[in-house]
């Protein structure tokens, strides 16, 4: 079932991206990120060009998050005051990182810019995250003695402290807004909602409850990626619009399961699955860095659109 990308021109398998926007939905709701963070790595590796790999799955993140929102929502898992305070960050995050995009991509660096981010981003933190899970399932283990909600560190002591009932914190707004802003650069210079990162700083910088965590960072992803998607499309015109209704239709669905099998998983369980394939991607981006490509040479004709 070929199927033709006119913007990225292009042939691709369509049963074969349905498949993939699934499992990534599927994973979007279990661990309560975009799945950008593999939706990208897996487009690059079926040949889709990385700038527009990164352009179109802003918008497949956009239903997904959607999707995955509306299942949380129902199950009351959504902070809709502190998304709110982490949107006003990634809003900005956004608009500066689709700025910068547009730059490497005049400047032809786009592709190992997103390539070394991945590698970067993807190994150092699925790494803290993976030794971090581990050691909280050996502790559990040894111990039942009941831990702290959350512990206080000197940066939620920052100006401009507000309230959260839903996640019963009083931290400083500053560190939310933060967060986001991170997080709106990482939509729009790599493709991904951000949420591989959002989830570990929500859980041991903010101090969030784990249940709240998923449903509240795929509150705030609905937005940012919603904005780059815009932005990319109006700016870089990096977006494939049939790629993306591919992926629209696949991640829908697969975050309704998702979420219904993240209830079967503790918190730290979900957080080691999460973590070992943050580093598998990033183990395959880096292969993919050092070994030889088949094809040394290219030749790439402009066309004007």
């Amino acid at each position: 079932m070929q199927i033709y990308l006119p913007i990225a021109e292009m042939s691709v398998n369509g049963l074969l991206v349905l498949i993939m926007g699934g499992v990534v939905g599927f994973l979007s709701g279990m661990f309560g990120v975009g799945g950008g963070f593999l939706m990208t790595p897996l487009l690059i590796f079926i040949g889709v060009p990385p700038a527009i790999a990164v352009g179109t799955q802003a918008n497949q993140l956009v239903a997904a998050s959607v999707s995955g929102v509306l299942a949380h929502w129902r199950r009351k898992n959504v902070d809709v005051k502190l998304g709110l305070v982490m949107l006003i960050g990634g809003a900005g995050g956004t608009a500066l990182g689709v700025w910068i995009f547009g730059i490497l991509q005049t400047l032809g660096q786009i592709d190992l810019v997103i390539a070394l981010s991945y590698v970067l981003f993807l190994g150092g933190i699925g790494g803290l995250m993976l030794v971090e899970s581990v050691g909280a399932m050996i502790r559990g283990r040894k111990q039942g003695a009941r831990r702290k909600l959350h512990k206080h560190i000197w940066l939620h002591g920052l100006p401009f402290k507000m309230r959260f009932q839903r996640s019963r914190l009083f931290i400083s707004a500053l560190l939310p807004a933060g967060i986001g802003f991170v997080g709106g650069l990482m939509v729009a210079i790599m493709g991904i909602g951000g949420g591989f990162l959002l989830v570990p700083a929500m859980i041991y910088l903010l101090g969030m409850p784990t249940a709240l965590v998923a449903g509240t960072s795929l509150f705030q992803i609905i937005f940012t990626t919603a904005i780059a998607t815009f932005l990319q499309a109006a700016l870089n015109n990096t977006v494939d619009v049939m790629l993306a209704l591919l992926l629209l239709v696949g991640g829908v669905v697969g975050a309704q399961f998702g979420t219904k099998a993240s209830g079967f998983l503790r918190g730290e369980q979900a957080r080691a699955l999460l973590a070992l394939l943050v580093v598998g991607v990033a183990l395959r981006l880096a292969v993919e860095l050092v070994v030889p490509p088949p094809n040394l040479y290219s030749i790439a004709i402009p066309v004007d659109r």
